[in-house]
């Protein structure tokens, strides 16, 4: 393209415009109207309100509705989210409650020891806005992140109790089943588990029990719940109960006057299960006591003991 520029006061001059020319030009226009255009949005945006035009006011007023909209309607989506999983945490705090009031009552803490209905006191310096650790709002997603983060940690406490509620119940199942609670109330022994001289023999012998003299037809109660599994005469023992407790644990009852309770029966810890007298290899009425350990005698003062040592602490624990 070729350009003639005419002057009266000089000479006519012609200019030559190649295609690079006019792309050069092209984009030097481009970029005008973009510039033109981002100055006349900024200043619409910035001092919008500030133009009398009524035009003006109602685009700017027109954008400010739709970004108060949009925030209106995240707020309030995030509002349900969290409203849904506050009521999902009350949920599992509920649950939380009574699993530790269950875990209370086996561990045997006193309720106003440790109250899972009150909250906790609290306290402090009020934040300070000069210190290093000053007080600021907490934004939305700040809060979504702590309100998922306790969810998460309520779960983790209530598998944690189950586990410790489960171990207890365990424990407590366990003691129960161990021959702890001695079978016939008096304050002494007559004999204990060990050597000692045979009142038919006079010779030294190995007593694999403990004797608890009474008058006949005192009660004889199981020292451990079980199962029934031998209530017969014995030649030596005469009239003779065995209870199974599981875990390889058996207690024995000698030389009673009366069994009542029969082979399968299932007795409880404390049950009436026999009477005292003196049948079989006796020298008076008593109760011949053993604990059998996979078939082996073990001292039952070691049980019984543990039992007194248990009855003390849930003792002072009640007062």
């Amino acid at each position: 393209m070729q350009i003639i520029l005419l002057h009266p006061r000089f000479q006519a001059k012609s200019l030559t415009l190649t295609s690079r020319h006019a792309v050069m030009m092209a984009i030097l226009f481009l970029a005008a109207v973009i510039s033109s255009t981002a100055m006349l949005y900024y200043l619409t945006m910035r001092h919008g309100g500030d133009i009398k035009w009524p035009f003006m006011r109602d685009m700017v007023a027109s954008t400010t509705q739709d970004d108060a909209i949009k925030k209106d309607k995240y707020v309030k989506e995030n509002l349900a989210a969290m409203a849904m999983k506050l009521g999902e945490m009350q949920a599992q705090l509920m649950r939380l409650d009574a699993l530790g009031e269950r875990v209370q009552g086996l561990a045997g803490v006193k309720p106003e020891e440790f109250n899972f209905k009150e909250m906790p006191g609290r306290g402090g310096a009020a934040p300070s806005s000069f210190g290093i650790h000053g007080s600021r709002d907490l934004g939305m997603t700040e809060f979504q992140q702590a309100l998922d983060a306790m969810a998460r940690d309520v779960e983790h406490r209530a598998d944690y109790m189950n586990v410790v509620e489960t171990t207890l119940m365990r424990d407590k199942i366990k003691f129960k089943l161990l021959p702890t609670i001695q079978p016939v109330n008096v304050s002494y022994n007559a004999s204990g588990f060990g050597w000692r001289i045979d009142p038919f023999t006079g010779r030294s012998a190995f007593h694999e029990g403990i004797d608890f003299p009474a008058p006949t037809g005192t009660a004889i109660v199981a020292a451990a719940g079980g199962v029934v599994i031998t209530a017969e005469y014995h030649h030596q023992f005469g009239n003779m109960l065995e209870i199974d407790h599981g875990n390889d644990i058996i207690t024995r009852y000698a030389h009673t006057s009366r069994l009542l309770a029969k082979v399968g029966d299932i007795v409880k810890r404390g049950q009436h299960v026999a009477d005292i007298g003196t049948t079989g290899r006796s020298t008076g009425p008593h109760l011949h006591f053993e604990v059998l350990v996979k078939g082996i005698q073990q001292d039952p003062h070691k049980f019984l003991a543990a039992g007194a040592a248990q009855a003390k602490i849930a003792a002072k624990a009640a007062k």
